[in-house]
C-alpha cells in the first residue's frame, strides 16, 4: 500500500481541470489515525477554490485537491493513539483544510467519531458537514429557543437541509426559502412554510427571531428581517464577489443594529459525537441527491454548480 488514487487539480479552472492522479498513502504519526475513505460530499467551497475565486487563500501550489468530509474505515492506529482501533466504523471532518477525496486520509482522532450504526457511509457523509454546521450556527451562535421564528435560506440544499430538520428538533417555527421545484421537499424535512425564493419578496416573510444565511448574497436585506434581539448567521459569503462579500460582513459584525455572526467550523469529536446521536435517534435524516464516482467528479462539480440542489452530492470510493 504505497499510493493510493485522489482527486486532483493543476491549475485553477472549470470542472474539466478535475482528475483522478496518485498520490502517496499518507504515513501516520503516533498521534494520528489512518482511515480507509468510502464516502466523501461535495461542499459548495470547493466550487470557487477550484475556479481560482479564493486564490488568495488557497494560493498558487499545485496539485491541489479537495473534500473536508469521509466516511469510512479505520485502517491503521498511531502507537499513541487511544480509545479506536483499526476496523472501526468512523466519520469525521478535516476542518480548516482538504484532501479527503481520495482512498486514505490522516486525521487526528479528535476529527472523528464512531459513525451512525444505521446509515450507509453514503447516506453518513451526506449528513455530516451540513449538521456540524447547523448545530454551531443554531445552537452555540444563534442560542435558537423553542417557539421562536427560524429562516433558513437555501433550504434545500447541503447544510439548509439539515438545518431546517434541526430548528424542527429544537421547537422552532421554520420558514423555508428555496426553489419552487423543491418547496414541498422542504415542507417534508418539517419546515412549517416553505417560499419560492425567486418570486417572494423579502418584505412580505414578516420579522425572525433567527436568520441562517447559507446563501451569502443580500445580506443586508436580509439583515433587516431581524425582529428586536433577532440574530443572524452566516455560513459563507457571495462566491461571485468573495471579497467585497467578506469585508460587509466583517463590518456587520462590528457596527449595526442585528450583527451578522460567521464562524469557520473546525468540529472535535465532542460535536461529531452529538451528530452521532441526532442520526441513531432519527432526529436527523440525510438527503443524498445523486451519487458519483470518484472518476465522475468533474460532472459532480458540474451538477452542483448548476444549482437546484436537494441535499448533498456524495462520491463514493471505492
Amino acid at each position: 500500500m504505497s499510493d493510493m488514487r485522489a482527486v486532483l487539480f493543476d491549475r485553477y479552472g472549470p470542472p474539466e481541470v478535475l482528475y483522478v492522479g496518485r498520490r502517496p498513502v499518507p504515513v501516520i504519526t503516533p498521534e494520528e489515525v489512518l482511515v480507509r475513505v468510502e464516502a466523501v460530499s461535495l461542499n459548495g467551497g470547493e466550487l470557487p477554490a477550484r475556479a481560482g475565486r479564493l486564490r488568495l487563500v488557497t494560493g498558487r501550489r499545485f496539485p491541489q485537491t479537495g473534500g473536508i468530509d469521509f466516511a469510512g474505515e479505520v485502517a491503521e492506529t498511531g502507537s499513541s493513539v487511544t480509545g479506536v482501533a483499526v476496523g472501526d466504523r468512523v466519520w469525521g471532518l478535516l476542518g480548516r483544510r482538504t484532501g479527503s477525496m481520495a482512498e486514505y486520509v490522516a486525521v487526528r482522532p479528535r476529527q472523528l467519531a464512531p459513525a451512525p450504526g444505521g446509515l450507509t457511509p453514503v447516506e453518513a457523509v451526506s449528513l455530516l458537514a451540513g449538521a456540524t454546521t447547523s448545530v454551531t450556527a443554531l445552537r452555540d451562535k444563534a442560542r435558537l429557543q423553542p417557539g421562536e421564528r427560524l429562516l433558513v435560506r437555501g433550504a434545500a440544499g447541503g447544510v439548509g437541509s439539515v438545518a431546517v430538520q434541526l430548528g424542527a428538533v429544537y421547537g422552532a417555527h421554520v420558514t423555508g426559502l428555496a426553489g419552487a421545484r423543491n418547496l414541498d421537499f422542504v415542507r417534508g424535512l418539517g419546515a412549517d412554510e416553505a417560499r419560492d425564493h425567486r418570486t417572494t419578496p423579502l418584505a412580505e416573510l414578516g420579522r425572525f427571531d433567527v436568520v441562517l444565511d447559507t446563501a451569502g448574497t443580500r445580506q443586508g436585506a436580509v439583515r433587516r428581517l431581524l425582529a428586536p434581539g433577532g440574530r443572524m448567521v452566516a455560513v459563507t459569503v457571495d462566491m461571485n464577489r468573495p471579497l467585497a462579500s467578506l469585508a460587509g460582513l466583517l463590518a456587520s459584525t462590528v457596527h449595526g443594529k442585528g450583527r451578522i455572526r460567521a464562524f469557520s467550523g473546525n468540529p472535535d469529536t465532542a460535536l461529531l459525537s452529538e451528530i452521532t446521536r441526532h442520526a441513531d435517534r432519527g432526529d436527523l435524516v440525510p438527503v443524498v441527491d445523486t451519487v458519483h464516482r470518484l472518476e465522475d467528479i468533474a460532472d459532480a462539480h458540474r451538477a452542483l454548480e448548476a444549482g437546484g440542489v436537494r441535499g448533498k452530492h456524495v462520491i463514493r470510493i471505492g
